[in-house]
C-alpha cells in the first residue's frame, strides 16, 4: 500500500467520523431538548399534585355509614 492510498484512507476515514460525531451531537440535542421538556412536564405535575393533596388534607366529617 503507497503512502497516497494510506493518506486517501485517512482522509476517508475522518470525514467518516466527522460525520458521525455531527450526527450524535444532533441526536444528543434533541434529547436534551426532550429532557428539558419532560423536566418541565414532571415539574408541573408535581405541582399540581402538592396542590391537590393540600387540599384533600381536608378531612371529611365523620358520619355513620349508611348501612348503620
Amino acid at each position: 500500500m503507497s503512502d497516497e492510498e494510506r493518506l486517501i484512507k485517512l482522509e476517508e476515514l475522518a470525514a467518516y467520523q466527522t460525520k458521525v460525531i455531527e450526527e450524535l451531537s444532533d441526536q444528543l440535542a434533541e434529547q436534551w431538548k426532550v429532557m428539558e421538556q419532560t423536566r418541565a412536564k414532571l415539574d408541573r405535575l408535581t405541582e399540581r399534585f402538592l396542590s391537590l393533596e393540600e387540599s384533600s388534607l381536608e378531612a371529611p366529617s365523620i358520619t355513620k355509614p349508611p348501612h348503620y
